[in-house]
């Protein structure tokens, strides 16, 4: 009689057991993409490029779909959910990163790049092979960097020409510390805000101004509120296209050489595309009644800015020598 019961138990188990390892392998092929941006955007098409080559790639092995506007929660939470596998890939900026991967503020230090293609090649090469080291640590693979231009500065007071134009002026940032140094290194007044309060914030004079390249600039509307754009370029940030390393481990080498290939192919797909949408957004605010300070001499800002080096290799020594080997990159 033990026997039988014994035999209907160890069944019961087995079957349970199938049943949760054939659950866990339907749901490890579809993979879920975490975006910020809306449809049509260039990090959007590309990421939705990259979806498309790894679910065409393996055949089915793995389906990968994009979820745009943020809808799988704010980019803290993705990082989160990337990290621990609950979120297969996403395109994330790096600016706020450092918490998690402190190397990463590296990337924030003002004028570190001098152009977006010396960023392009020391971000392809060994220098971008570092980061994507450190952020393996924490559960990230960087498989390839997205554009994210150069970001400038404008407000609706006057055009910055000089460091000291931006004295006064309430600048919104991102929230890093490295950012309110920034600022305040010019003698202007720094103001951590989220992106969606910017626009009414700027209308109402909350603040004066704010920071960002020219896609954002014009896809938000600020230009209609802050007029005065001037090109500081004082930060030139990769972006990565991040996979979780839970959900890359657990593909067949061959299906991870794919993944890697259609990473590489949506990062070259995202700069052609941001190429264009600069000079196109560009075009849009100059027709709209911006009005566009072209600076030439950038060599004041970043004499000005030493203060924040300063105080960065203070608490971060052991940094200085990669910044010296990012600056070095031709």
């Amino acid at each position: 009689m033990w026997g039988q019961v014994r035999s209907i138990i160890c069944t019961a188990i087995l079957a349970s057991a199938v049943l949760c390892a054939g659950s866990s392998i339907a749901s490890a092929k579809q993979w879920r993409g975490w975006n910020i941006h809306a449809p049509g955007y260039p990090n959007t098409v590309a990421l939705e490029q990259f979806a498309k080559a790894i679910t065409d790639g393996t055949k089915g092995d793995i389906t990968a779909t994009v979820y745009n506007n943020a809808v799988l929660g704010d980019q803290s939470d993705a990082i989160e959910q990337t990290r621990n596998g609950a979120l297969d890939f996403a395109n994330f900026n790096l600016g706020p990163m450092g918490p998690i991967v402190p190397m990463t503020d590296v990337l924030s230090l003002p004028f570190l790049f001098n152009s977006v293609d010396q960023m392009h090649k020391a971000m392809d090469g060994t220098i971008g092979q570092k980061f994507s080291d450190a952020l393996s640590q924490k559960g990230l693979v960087a498989l390839s960097w997205f554009d994210s231009g150069a970001r400038s500065m404008y407000n609706t007071k006057r055009p910055i020409t000089k460091p000291d134009d931006v004295k006064g002026l309430k600048i919104r940032v991102m929230d890093n510390n490295l950012y309110v140094d920034m600022i305040q290194a010019m003698g202007g007044n720094a103001t951590p805000m989220a992106f969606g309060e910017v626009y009414q914030s700027l209308k109402t004079g909350v603040i004066d101004g704010a920071e960002n390249n020219y896609p954002s600039y014009a896809e938000t509307n600020h230009y209609e509120v802050a007029k005065y754009y001037s090109t500081t370029d004082h930060l030139i940030i990769p972006e990565c296209l991040c996979v979780s390393k839970a959900s890359l481990d657990a593909l067949s080498l061959d299906n991870q050489k794919i993944v890697r290939q259609a990473a590489i192919d949506a990062a070259k797909m995202q700069r052609e595309l941001w190429a264009a949408a600069t000079e196109k957004a560009k075009e849009k605010v100059e027709q709209e009644g911006a009005k566009i300070n072209e600076i030439t001499d950038l060599s004041p800002f970043q004499k000005a800015m030493q203060p924040v080096y300063d105080k960065y290799y203070k608490a971060h020594p052991e940094m200085k020598a990669l910044v010296d080997e990012i600056r070095a990159t031709n």
